[in-house]
């Protein structure tokens, strides 16, 4: 069986003996490692800041800072650095602990024995390589428009890619803003799937959509009879996001009455339930995002706890060389909905997307396409494909695809009521390039009377033309 290539790499050796951390670098002296040792966890931090280990061995007793404190640290920094703990005889229950609850890569019993050590360091050393090229692979699709479920080759949308890459390692407060529709929950989703948080739950509650009188229940949780309903005890979103991030979407809703509780929380990390007498530690990260101008909605010590970091997504009548791509990847999620064959959008839709303002921002888009997919059901998606309440009578950007369209030169007093309909049925019939269904839709008469209305003209025009 062919040998398996040794992996280089650099290792960190952390125990309190000084034997035992001597005699496991000794153990390396024949491989392509370069290893550095410390005494203790916080001496290990020390190494860290000038010193990258592609794998880091720890005892876990130790005195100062043990290797439990050692790995919870770097797990809430967001460090991914793979890292093996050493256990003494009868420590088990200690070393899985360590594997299951702090992301430890695994463990070694002591006596180490060389050719297991050896072993496991290649396969961490290698797990630390792939996370590395996922990394990569990542930034690199976010450098070509994506990221997650997030989609712009805006320099707005790359600057967005930008900070939620710096600000996801991190437990800093990020208030969201934008229009309604412009996806501001699907950034703080990025940002939690992007943190050392995303095995943890992500909580999302919406101010603006619960009655008054339930916002601190749903936030704080309640206990059984705390108020009239209250048939049992209840956990508030605080303690469903512990260990994960709690989204605050419409914060500038939150009732004034509410707002000091909740900073409270923020500060203390600490709710106590209504009708409960203790209180009860919580550790989630709290995102907020709001879609108005918070001004007087908020307190201003509660604006500034939760604005450490502000992200501002622009809408999409501001950003429109985002449609494209992002019209790209829901047509490829749609198709996998409904089982469609949809290939993209014609270039004439297309031409009316860019001349459309998007009150609705990304949302509404999404709404137009999925109707367009299912009408289309294969091949591209035509202007007979869009909706008409919106394409029609019911927008006027749609339209006016361009100032050719602004309307009869001829609407002069005095002209004749049908001159001004065969005109403007003429106009219709070249904005949809030539498709009668989409234009009777858009005029709001049947086909069959489009039809009849062409035919009179054609007829019109003989007679014109035998008279001259």
């Amino acid at each position: 069986m062919p040998q398996v290539a040794a992996v280089s790499g650099r290792i960190l050796i952390v125990d309190d003996d000084e034997r035992q951390r001597t005699a496991l670098a000794a153990m390396l002296s024949d491989r392509d490692y370069e290893t550095q040792i410390a005494g203790d966890g916080q001496e290990a931090l020390e190494r860290l800041t000038a010193f990258n280990p592609d794998v880091i061995v720890a005892d876990l007793v130790m005195p100062r800072m043990d290797g439990f404190e050692l790995l919870r640290y770097l797990k809430d920094r967001g460090d991914l650095t793979p890292a093996i703990a050493l256990t003494g005889f009868g420590s088990m229950d200690k070393a899985l602990s360590a594997v299951h609850d702090l992301k430890a890569f695994w463990y070694l019993e002591k006596p180490v024995e060389p050719r297991a050590f050896k072993i496991l360091l290649e396969r961490a050393i290698r797990y630390k390589r792939s996370l590395q090229k996922t990394d990569e692979l990542k930034r690199d699709l976010s450098f070509r428009g994506v990221l997650g479920e997030l989609v712009g080759i805006s320099p707005a949308m790359q600057q967005i890619f930008t900070l939620i890459r710096q600000l996801a390692p991190t437990s800093a407060p990020v208030l969201i803003r934008g229009e309604s529709g412009t996806g501001k929950e699907l950034v703080a989703r990025e940002i939690h799937k992007c943190s050392a948080r995303c095995d943890g739950p992500f909580v999302a509650i919406n101010a603006a959509a619960l009655p008054e009188t339930l916002v601190e229940s749903e936030l704080f949780g309640h206990e059984k009879g705390s108020f009239t309903g209250a048939m049992e005890r209840s956990a508030g979103c605080f303690e469903q996001a512990h260990g994960g991030t709690l989204f605050l979407d419409e914060i500038g809703e939150m009732p004034q009455s509410t707002q000091p509780k909740l900073l409270r929380v923020l500060e203390d990390l600490k709710v106590r339930r209504l009708g409960g007498k203790h209180e009860i530690a919580v550790d989630a990260r709290v995102l907020a995002a709001t879609s108005q101008e918070l001004g007087s909605h908020l307190r201003e010590e509660l604006f500034y706890r939760l604005s450490v970091f502000q992200i501002v997504i622009p809408p999409l009548r501001e950003r429109k060389e985002d449609i494209p791509p992002i019209a790209d990847v829901m047509l490829q999620n749609l198709n996998k909905k409904y089982s469609t064959r949809v290939t993209g959008v014609a270039a004439e839709v297309l031409d009316l997307f860019h001349r459309y303002d998007w009150p609705g921002n990304v949302r509404e888009l999404r709404n137009i396409l999925e109707r367009a997919t299912i009408m289309a059901g294969e091949g591209l998606i035509r202007v007979a494909n869009l909706p008409t309440p919106v394409f029609g009578e019911g927008s006027e950007q749609y339209a006016r695809p361009s100032a050719a369209y602004e309307g009869p030169t001829m609407l002069q007093p005095g002209q004749p009521l049908t001159k001004l309909e065969d005109a403007y049925i003429k106009l219709t019939l070249e904005h949809v390039r030539g498709n009668r269904k989409l234009a009777a839709e858009m005029l709001g008469i049947s086909l069959r009377t489009l039809q009849n209305r062409i035919a009179a003209l054609r007829e019109e025009a003989k007679a014109a033309g035998a008279s001259a």
